[in-house]
């Protein structure tokens, strides 16, 4: 999707703060932190959100939590553990429609979330 804000992130046409690349997936901090560590990881492939995702993407979502866990750890979130979050549309509060997964770390979370 030529418009998409995240699509055009991987494309190296809006610059970020790259945590981790490889050929499927792109890390970078969020733009607007929720907690001290914040950061957003994306697949390359663009998929509207989680409910898009099927069979075929096994692989894909696996290079995606591999990534959360290294750049995770490469931010220090190891010990005090860390919150992954991704939305499915409008009404849970997803705003940009291309799969992606917020990880935050470095302070405490309170439950529920929202």
């Amino acid at each position: 999707m030529s418009d998409c804000l995240f699509c055009r992130i991987v494309r190296k046409e809006i610059p970020a703060e790259i945590l981790h690349e490889d050929d499927e997936v792109l890390a970078f901090r969020d733009i607007n932190p929720q907690a001290p560590v914040h950061f957003l990881v994306i697949p390359k492939k663009h998929l509207s959100s989680l409910a898009e995702v099927t069979a075929t993407d096994e692989r894909l979502l696996s290079r995606i939590v591999a990534a959360i866990n290294a750049v995770a750890a490469k931010q220090g979130l190891g010990a005090g553990g860390f919150r992954v979050v991704t939305n499915v549309g409008r009404e849970a509060g997803q705003t940009v429609p291309h799969l992606h997964f917020h990880v935050l770390g470095g302070r405490s979370f309170a439950w529920p979330p929202g």
